[in-house]
């Protein structure tokens, strides 16, 4: 039992969670991180998306056992080398999708719909969107866009089109540094052939595939840049609450333009992964790299310094 249930756990990919976190980010970049009547539905947010995304895992896991199977690997998956029987993933599956859409529609309508939007795609990823050149790309790239307007629409916290607009740029190249750096692992085994693994890297060459990286890479460093350049913190910090036109006089200074090196380095640095081989799993990435999770933190210190302490 203590075995299955530790299996079921490896299948559900908690590691994967990670990239929930984006329905945060309007909460935390306008300022309202820590009133509960914004943080506790992005909560819950958060968790159903996670077990939405966990029943598309398991799902996906069933579908791709045998291709995993000769991956380097993935052919140590549960359900790849058989310790999980397909009946019970496709009971914990269904488990999952139906506790994560009775949590999604506690949050309104519209979290609802993007919720449901969201699952559907990554069920059509998994049965027919992963085999398409481009359009599995663009599906991965819509599930990370999703969960940043999921954040919005359980908050009700408009977020800057600028915002929008680097989200998406990330995405996607997030999206295509992980098939760039699956590309450079795969071929890195000469006994494995790209298709085997994934159908739709036969379609992908290199130059095509470096030249998407830097096209995106680029376009999110612009996006980020206005945003930071654009944007102001809505709410005066704790450190000038009480003077408020100093805190005017601060902001209009562009303070948030102080993260933009950390977001450049970032970039810089998952682009070196993946010519490595190691950016197939953005998520296991940002846990493992240290000068990318030191990037990491020291950008959300000096966004909490500038929306909380400061402020606008």
């Amino acid at each position: 039992m203590a075995q299955l249930l530790f299996s079921i756990f490896k299948t559900i990919r908690p590691r994967q969670w990670l990239k929930n976190l984006a329905i945060f980010s309007p909460v935390f970049l306008t300022g309202y991180a820590f009133e509960a009547k914004f943080i506790v539905p992005v909560a819950w947010g958060f968790l159903a998306f996670c077990l939405l995304s966990s029943s598309n895992y398991i799902v996906n896991d069933i579908l791709d056992a045998e291709s995993d199977s000769r991956h380097p690997f993935k052919k140590f998956r549960p359900i790849a080398n058989q310790k999980i029987s397909i009946p019970v993933s496709l009971l914990v599956s269904g488990i999952f999708a139906v506790c994560g859409l009775v949590i999604s529609s506690t949050l309104g309508y519209s979290f609802f719909l993007l919720a449901l939007i969201f699952i559907t795609l990554q069920y059509m990823y998994s049965l027919i969107f992963k085999k398409i050149s481009v359009i599995d790309i663009l599906t991965i790239t819509a599930g990370y866009f999703i969960r940043v307007y999921a954040g919005e629409a359980a908050t009700g916290i408009h977020i800057s089109v600028w915002l929008a607009l680097a989200a998406l740029s990330l995405a996607l190249f997030l999206a295509i540094g992980k098939r760039r750096a699956e590309l450079t692992l795969i071929k890195g085994y000469k006994s494995v052939v790209p298709q085997q693994t994934r159908e739709s890297l036969m379609h992908y060459s290199e130059k095509l595939l470096d030249t998407y990286t830097a096209m995106f890479a680029n376009s999110t460093f612009i996006t980020y840049s206005f945003y930071t350049f654009l944007e102001r913190p809505a709410k005066p910090g704790f450190l000038f609450g009480g003077y408020r036109n100093y805190t005017l006089d601060i902001t209009d200074r562009k303070l948030l333009m102080l993260t933009i090196p950390f977001v450049l380095f970032g970039i810089m640095r998952y682009m070196q992964l993946i010519y490595e081989g190691q950016g197939e799993s953005p998520e296991k990435i940002l846990t493992s790299d240290i000068p990318l999770l030191v990037t990491v933190i020291m950008w959300a210190v000096v966004v909490f310094f500038v929306v909380y302490a400061i402020g606008g």
